[in-house]
């Protein structure tokens, strides 16, 4: 980063449901690797007892003797105890199930999948932990965030900054993202793995099409679905469905999937690894900045609203539906809204009641319609919406 460290005030909040009995307690907080979860805790709980399962000696007496960490609490008595990675270790869990039952330490559990501790252990220490997710940087977190920057280098707190990013996104991609799938022994077919990858990043913020993409990547459909999965197990893409409550018109049935950065997706997509205003990269990566931006404002805040995209089969469409038409958001990089831009919109409201129908673009002049269509400019919508005036 040029030599400067940049701390950024991330905006998530962690709080531990205590036993009653005990006063003890349990958070688990996701995340993908890079996203800040370890400088974040050590930020923000400096006095805890600290386990670092990548620590390669720590990690293997663990493993070996799961038993020494219950000793050793019992030992010190810390108040509170976070253990970093814990995925690598998932027997551990049945030693700080124990503690929570018998003392009043409280536990952070952090790491980037839950996947490998689900089958090493068959309940995540019996329901009592609440679950966190730390996502890439958003808007509230990024002083005088600069969204062309954004958009290219994407919202890792590592890669955000730099001026050529590239390196970081290649060693990303080819250590992180290839080595989480070969440590939890996802695929051993990493040839395969590795090609799969590629067409992700070139249909990235597409609808899934798992014939094609197996083709593609010289695999089955059953394989694709099956990488797909492990994409979003570990954390690296989620889907966003499709409204499936028609009511006139015919609509697509298929959920578009994204990567969980929009600079890893940029790397993933030769196409994208320099995105320019006016290109449809840049359309395609702002659309992914404010779904990202949604997606955290719920997730930190702890909404559960469903999110969802609307398109007919004859090409209308609605890039999200936030709740039961509550809010539904058409997403144009441009800096000229036209009134082609609102045919989507129109034809949503001739079949359901929406709450609010909003246009985010890069035009900085507020407007609205006689029918109601809202048009706000990135920065706006991105403070109305982490104010709380848009989705409850």
């Amino acid at each position: 980063m040029g030599g400067r460290i940049q701390k950024y005030d991330r905006i998530l909040k962690i709080a531990a449901t205590p036993n009653p009995l005990t006063g003890s307690g349990a958070a688990f907080l996701w995340g993908p690797r890079q996203t800040g979860k370890t400088t974040f805790l050590k930020q923000t709980y400096p006095q805890a007892t600290y386990y670092d399962l990548l620590d390669t000696e720590l990690n293997a007496e663990l493993s070996i003797r799961p038993s020494l960490l219950r000793e050793e609490i019992l030992a010190e008595k810390p108040a509170l105890v976070i253990v970093d990675e814990v995925q690598k270790v998932p027997q551990i869990l049945e030693e700080i199930h124990w503690l929570l039952e018998n003392t009043s330490t409280q536990f952070i559990l952090c790491g980037s999948s839950a996947r490998k501790l689900k089958r090493g252990a068959s309940n995540l220490l019996g329901g009592r932990a609440v679950e966190f997710h730390l996502l890439p940087l958003i808007s509230p977190e990024i002083p005088d965030l600069d969204i062309d920057k954004l958009l290219n280098h994407g919202g890792l707190p590592a890669h955000y900054l730099l001026e050529k990013p590239e390196a970081l996104l290649r060693s990303y991609v080819n250590t992180y993202i290839k080595e989480e799938i070969i440590d939890e022994s996802l695929t051993r077919n990493i040839p395969s793995f590795s090609r799969f990858l590629q067409i992700v990043g070139l249909t990235h913020g597409r609808q899934l099409n798992y014939a094609n993409v197996g083709r593609e990547s010289g695999v089955s459909s059953n394989t694709v679905r099956n990488y797909y999965q492990i994409l979003k197990d570990t954390l690296l893409g989620f889907e966003l469905p499709p409204w499936r409550k028609k009511k006139k018109r015919r609509l697509v049935e298929t959920a578009k999937f994204f990567l969980f950065d929009i600079g890893v997706a940029n790397y993933l997509n030769p196409d994208s690894r320099l995105v320019v205003a006016g290109s449809d990269t840049y359309g395609r990566a702002f659309e992914h900045f404010v779904i990202n931006e949604i997606r955290a404002y719920l997730s930190y805040n702890h909404i559960e609203v469903p999110l969802n995209y609307w398109r007919t089969a004859s090409g209308f469409e609605v890039d999200v539906i936030a709740g039961d038409m509550n809010l539904a958001l058409e997403i144009k990089s441009t800096t000229e809204i036209r009134s082609g831009d609102l045919k989507g919109l129109r034809a949503l409201a001739e079949e359901h009641a929406v709450d609010k129908s909003i246009v985010v673009s890069r035009n900085k002049k507020h407007r609205l319609t006689e029918d109601g269509i809202e048009m706000l400019h990135w920065s706006e919508f991105c403070f109305r919406l982490w104010q709380g005036d848009l989705i409850q």
